[in-house]
């Protein structure tokens, strides 16, 4: 067991202390227990590592919102243990530190396992959108809707103290962890990276796994050039839990071939070449995202001045959410097209990318904005960007309250009702 800093993660080890270092990542909402069925076998060959994300299982609420501040929490660990070279294997969000690892670290990775992972989970909305509702409504709703993502209906029905395990897990966790976390998985996106995975990698899914199921496994091993797939019957998402016997078995034999010598200090090499790459089918690969076919091509700016529509387009989407950026943008015609670039470039790029203010306060600002102005069409979608800027419902009423008394009675009536109706659909949890 470990004493935690904010800059390192909660762990614990298994096994000989002079045997290869093997780490196993947890899925959001899960802990190091995730693991027990596996560890006792795996142990008899590695020095098995667990470690807790941050505000899981007890461990610190230090919220990391990025998989890339993971991945560092995760080698500032490791580093201070004197670890260098390991092994690894990890489940969802797991699995997405595991790919930053070789994509960033590859030098620290001797093999890798990915366990229901993808190279972009879902949509950056969806994860956005599970934030706002445990911002409003806590973790209960997600804690008791969790049992239905992981297992399989006849494993949920056939285990009820796993199932109430799994709700516990996920209630006890800490919220605000929970929900940066979920904007880790919002931001990740390798899809165009996976070329350069160049360890060995088992990539396993449950075949009922509805969240990241066999499609997302199939477009990791297309990608990473020494990768094989390995389909576990019977199982949903949190495959490690349901089927352990299975799980255990393809890892002892995966992290028992297929690991890679560590790079020689001199020439910066592996002692083998790398397995050579595959050729990937044409389809096989993500496709770009439209953005780059619609926005038109950037005049010419000032030398020195950088052109600020690409930042300007992401904060865009991370503020107002892709459905609704992709939407105005498909609108956008010969006519209007101009504009678009114009909101893109100077409002999001210029505005609201400066560090003067954070998000939240400038929420605050155009919330109160849109109700001097009577613009309730925009009001109504800049209320659904204040919630995913972090604002709580009770802090948007605060919000026109004030407006009220500077605005107008008239004006904050009718941005109550507005914003009320945006509130309830974003806020109700989906049973």
């Amino acid at each position: 067991m470990s004493e935690t800093p904010p800059n390192t993660l909660q762990y614990r080890f298994d096994g000989p202390e002079d045997a290869p270092v093997l780490i196993l990542g947890p899925s959001l909402g899960t802990t190091w227990h995730m693991w027990d069925r596996q560890v006792p076998e795996l142990a008899q060959q590695w020095r098995v590592l667990r470690f807790d994300l941050p505000g899981h299982g007890g461990a610190p609420a230090y919220p990391a919102g990025s998989v890339a501040d993971l991945t560092a929490r995760l080698l500032a660990t490791l580093d201070a243990l004197g670890v260098q070279r390991f092994g690894y294997t990890g489940c969802a969000l797991g699995g997405a530190v595991g790919i930053e690892l070789a994509l960033r670290h590859p030098e620290r990775l001797a093999s890798l396992a990915l366990i229901a992972a993808s190279p972009r989970f879902g949509t950056a909305d969806e994860f956005r959108q599970r934030g706002v509702i445990v911002r409003t409504n806590g973790l209960d709703p997600i804690a008791r809707t969790s049992p239905d993502r992981w297992f399989t209906g006849g494993f949920a029905a056939a285990q009820p103290a796993i199932t109430e395990w799994a709700v516990q897990m996920v209630r006890t966790t800490d919220p605000g962890c929970y929900i940066a976390a979920c904007e880790a998985l919002a931001s990740f996106d390798v899809r165009h990276e996976l070329a350069r995975v160049g360890v060995p990698t088992l990539v396993l899914v449950g075949s009922e796994d509805q969240v990241t199921g066999p499609a997302e496994a199939r477009t990791l091993v297309a990608g990473i050039p020494d990768a094989r797939l390995a389909v576990v019957p019977g199982a949903s998402h949190l495959v490690p839990v349901e089927q352990p016997a299975a799980v255990t078995d393809l890892l002892v034999t995966h992290f028992s071939t297929a690991w890679q010598p560590a790079f020689d200090s001199g020439t910066g090499q592996t002692a083998v070449p790398a397995a050579p790459a595959r050729p990937v089918p044409a389809a096989a690969p993500a496709q770009p995202a439209p953005i780059a076919e619609i926005a038109p091509a950037a005049p010419p700016r000032p030398e020195g001045r950088p052109d600020l529509y690409d930042t300007g387009l992401k904060v865009r989407r991370e503020v107002l959410g892709d459905a609704h950026v992709d939407r105005a943008l498909a609108q956008a015609d010969d006519f209007s097209e101009d504009f678009q670039e114009l909101v893109t470039r100077y409002a999001w790029g210029e505005i609201w990318s400066r560090p003067g203010l954070d998000r939240r306060t400038r929420s605050c600002v155009t919330l109160t904005a849109l109700v001097a102005g009577g613009h309730l069409e925009e009001l109504a979608f800049h209320t659904r960007a204040a919630l995913r800027n972090g604002l709580t419902p009770d802090e948007i009423k605060e919000v026109l309250l004030q407006a009220a008394v500077y605005c107008g009675v008239p004006a904050a009536n009718s941005a109550f009702r507005v914003a009320q109706q945006v509130i309830r659909e974003e806020t109700t949890p989906q049973e």
